[in-house]
């Protein structure tokens, strides 16, 4: 089954076409990598599953049901949530406080309730709090920084806050959006490790943008190439790794031609 499909996806920006005919699908419990050069469109694509952009034609179906006109807030309650390409914490608050904002989506309590803090908003507000520790702190190995004000982080760790934000939300589909853009080696590989934990011990499918070839052969199921916001080819690592058009899309056509000719 595929939980999220996008078909025929257009969108330009003044008379620059950003997104043409894209379509692509991602299969439950996976891990989809969008890859492409800078300006290929994906980041742009990850804007309009998420709501950010409206596209100009096209359809994205999640679980089926078609969510192009649903604003961005709602998508975030029906089980879509992702992180940027940089990152979008609140400085001045603390680790645990911006992971909570991120599970306050889906709180039910009323306005008058949430606005004196009685009743039903404070036994959500606790077992909101119950929950980020044990399901989300511990699991991403944060515990020793949940008091500190984001202000204080080294970079790396604020990338991991944003997925542990990301994660509060309860998610069906997380998108992740260059989760491993300047991190050193060590970083990588944890957040690399968390990735697939994320996809194998929750069931959560996971799209991502990203930059690090390395990290998507490794840990990706399916890849989606674009370029000049096409898609140019889509498969398993190995065949997207092969393809010619994706070695000229990156390489440029000389040098493809010349790789292949040394091969």
């Amino acid at each position: 089954m595929n939980i999220l499909e996008v078909e025929r996806l257009s969108l330009s920006f003044g008379g620059i076409r950003a997104l043409d005919d894209v379509s692509l699908v991602a299969p439950q419990g996976a891990i989809t990598a969008v890859i492409g050069p800078n300006g290929a469109g994906k980041t742009s694509l990850f804007n309009a599953i998420s709501g950010f952009y409206r596209p100009e034609r096209g359809a994205i179906r999640f679980e089926g049901r078609d969510i192009g006109r649903v604003p961005a807030s709602r998508r975030a309650g029906l089980g879509l949530a992702r992180t940027f390409q940089n990152v979008s914490l609140f400085r001045g608050m603390t680790v645990l406080d911006n992971i909570k904002l991120g599970g306050h989506s889906g709180l039910r309590a009323g306005a008058l309730s949430a606005m004196w803090y009685l009743g039903r908003a404070r036994e959500e507000e606790m077992r909101l709090r119950a929950e980020i520790e044990r399901e989300v702190i511990d699991f991403l190995e944060i515990d020793h920084i949940r008091g500190l004000s984001i202000g204080a982080l080294a970079y790396g760790l604020q990338k991991r806050v944003e997925l542990a934000r990301a994660l509060a939300m309860r998610p069906k589909v997380l998108l992740l959006d260059e989760p491993v853009a300047g991190m050193n080696r060590e970083e990588t590989e944890d957040m690399a490790r968390f990735i697939l934990d994320i996809q194998e011990e929750r069931g959560i499918t996971v799209m991502l943008v990203e930059h690090d070839m390395g990290l998507v052969m490794d840990i990706s199921n399916h890849v989606v190439v674009l370029n000049f916001g096409r898609v140019i080819a889509s498969g398993t690592p190995a065949e997207v790794r092969a393809s010619p058009q994706v070695i000229e899309a990156y390489l440029g056509a000389k040098a493809a031609r010349k790789a292949r000719h040394e091969a």
